[in-house]
């Protein structure tokens, strides 16, 4: 008698751990990593995660990310085999430029989701052009990141150098809303989709305003760094005097290569086909046709394939 309650018990043990194993549909469990707790990155993806999960048969996980140039390493380690990142940082990685020392292998795109602004944050409304930046203190990202370069672009066109005519900090969203709340910085850049939470809450304690990029600066910065496109932040966004004229970059899912082609066709399948389901404003922005936008980086085959049922064309490798 012993012995077949110890064997029933194995089995249920047994039992239980398949079931585990196939929740989600086919069972496939893949990790998705985003960004910073106070992100759209973060949010959006944690969503996007929970959706797939629910609705494609792939378990997906989402995963606090630290930017967009350690997302691409989280591909390389084969630590994340999806991830969020700035279309102008992917084309570092994929051509081995700024902040890489080397062409990065072994990813490929999934789909372009949003754009993201930059944003240049200030609670002093005397700060009303990037030129009355020059000698403050100002956040431009943590050192080497997507942010950063946003931000050195920028300012450059203005002729203001980011390390000889600022102070320049180097923090997270999270860390600069802290900071310009405790009034240890003057601004801040941030780049993501509009709106963030860093800044919104940031609003709820203070008055919150955001520095336009004029025409003719904006002319120059869009000829000379082509991944840029022009962006309106509307003033009911943060609830600032005014709109705001600035850049964006776009918001691309990347995805390791060797991820099976079923996965990645469920996972970019489901965004689109069940895009109103998914609870999350930046949902209202996905298309297909902007999804399979992307030139810098060839798709993932799974990925190709769902784009070509619609009618889509895109570069494979």
């Amino acid at each position: 008698m012993k012995k077949f309650i110890a064997m029933l018990f194995v089995v249920c043990i047994v039992f239980s751990l398949c079931a585990c194993g196939s929740s989600g549909g086919s069972g496939e469990s893949l990790t998705f990593a985003t960004g910073g707790e106070s992100g759209t990155y973060y949010a959006f993806g944690s969503v996007i995660a929970q959706h797939a999960t629910n609705n494609a048969g792939i378990n997906v996980v989402g995963l606090v990310g630290n930017g967009s140039q350690a997302n691409v390493q989280e591909l390389v380690d084969g630590t994340a085999d999806f991830a969020f990142c700035q279309s102008d940082v992917m084309a570092y990685a994929y051509n081995g430029t700024n902040l890489f020392e080397s062409k990065v292998e072994g990813f490929s795109t999934v789909a372009a989701l949003y754009m993201e602004q930059v944003q240049i944050v200030t609670t002093n409304p005397d700060i009303k052009t990037v030129e009355d930046l020059k000698g403050k203190t100002v956040s431009i990202g943590a050192l080497g990141s997507g942010v950063y370069f946003n931000a050195v672009d920028v300012l450059g066109v203005y002729g203001i150098d980011a390390e000889k005519d600022i102070t320049p900090v180097y923090q997270s969203f999270g860390d600069s809303a802290e900071s310009l709340k405790d009034g240890k910085i003057d601004a801040a850049f941030i780049v993501a989709g509009a709106p963030t939470t860093a800044i919104t809450d940031l609003a709820t304690a203070s008055s919150v305003y955001l520095v336009s990029i004029d025409d003719e600066h904006m002319d120059t910065l869009l000829a000379s760094s082509p991944y840029y496109a022009r962006s309106i932040i509307s003033a009911d966004t943060y609830g600032t005097p005014d709109d705001v004229q600035t850049v964006a970059v776009a918001a691309v899912v990347l995805v390791r290569d060797d991820v099976s082609a079923d996965a990645v066709y469920k996972f970019v399948s489901t965004i689109f086909e069940n895009s109103g389901s998914i609870q999350h404003g930046k949902a209202e922005e996905l298309s297909v046709e902007f999804g399979s936008s992307i030139t810098a980086v060839p798709y993932h085959p799974g990925a190709a394939k769902y784009f070509a049922e619609k009618g889509i064309e895109v570069a494979t490798k």
